[in-house]
C-alpha cells in the first residue's frame, strides 16, 4: 500500500486465513537436521580417526621403524583426515545455512569468510574444489609410494584426478553468470519500488493562488 509517497507491505487478509498447506512443506525443511547432525556424528569419528593417525606416526618415529617415506606418508593421511574434516564443515555449516535455516553469525569475530555470501552454486563450487584437494592428496600418496603401487592404479587415479577438475572447472563457469545474474536482480529488486495503483488522493496538491511566486 502507498501512502505519501512510502511504500509499505500489503496487510493480511481479513479473515486470518493463512497458507496452512505451504507453511506445512515449507517446515518440512526441519526434517533434514537431523542429517546434519548425523554428519556432525562422523566428524567426530574422523577427530578419532586424526588421533589414530597420529599415534601411529609418532609411535613410528620414536622407535625407528619408519623411513622418510613412511613418514610423509602418514603426514598426507593426516592432511587427507583433515580435509573431509573441512569437507564436512562446509557441507554442515553452508548446507544448513542454505537450505534450513539462518545460522545468525552476522558480527560474530568467528564468522568463516566463505559463509557471509553463500548459496547453493558457491557451495557446489567450494565442494567440487574440496573434493580436488582431497583427489589430489590420494594421488600425491600413490606417487609418494609408486614402488609399490601398480601402474594401471597409478593410471586410473590420475584419470579421475583430472575428470574431478574437470567438474570443478565446469562447476565454477556455471555458477559465474547464474551469481551474476542473481547479484543483478537482487539489486533491481532493492532499487525498483513496488509499483501501486494510482489514487489521485495520493498526488500532493497544487500550491494556493497566494502561495504561488510571483
Amino acid at each position: 500500500m502507498r501512502t505519501r509517497g512510502t511504500y509499505e507491505a500489503a496487510p493480511p487478509p481479513a479473515n486470518g486465513s493463512v497458507p496452512s498447506l505451504g507453511y506445512a512443506l515449507f517446515a518440512t525443511r526441519w526434517l533434514q537436521a537431523p542429517l546434519y547432525f548425523g554428519l556432525v556424528a562422523a566428524q567426530a569419528v574422523y577427530v578419532w580417526e586424526f588421533f589414530g593417525e597420529l599415534r601411529t606416526l609418532i609411535r613410528g618415529v620414536v622407535t625407528g621403524a619408519s623411513d622418510e617415506n613412511m613418514v610423509m606418508l602418514g603426514v598426507l593421511k593426516l592432511v587427507d583426515v583433515v580435509m573431509i574434516a573441512n569437507l564436512l564443515i562446509m557441507v554442515i555449516i553452508g548446507g544448513y545455512e542454505t537450505f534450513v535455516s539462518r545460522i545468525g553469525l552476522q558480527g560474530h569475530k568467528d564468522q568463516p569468510e566463505w559463509l557471509s555470501h553463500v548459496n547453493s552454486n558457491v557451495l557446489k563450487v567450494k565442494l567440487a574444489m574440496a573434493i580436488v584437494g582431497i583427489s589430489s592428496i590420494h594421488l600425491l600418496q600413490m606417487f609418494v609410494n609408486i614402488h609399490h603401487t601398480p601402474r594401471q592404479e597409478l593410471l586410473w587415479g590420475t584419470i579421475i584426478h583430472m575428470a574431478f577438475i574437470a567438474s570443478a572447472c565446469l562447476l565454477a563457469y556455471m555458477a559465474g553468470p547464474m551469481e551474476a545474474k542473481a547479484t543483478l536482480l537482487e539489486q533491481q529488486s532493492h532499487t525498483i519500488p513496488p509499483q501501486g495503483p494510482h489514487n489521485p488522493a495520493d498526488s500532493p496538491a497544487p500550491p494556493a493562488a497566494s502561495e504561488r511566486p510571483e
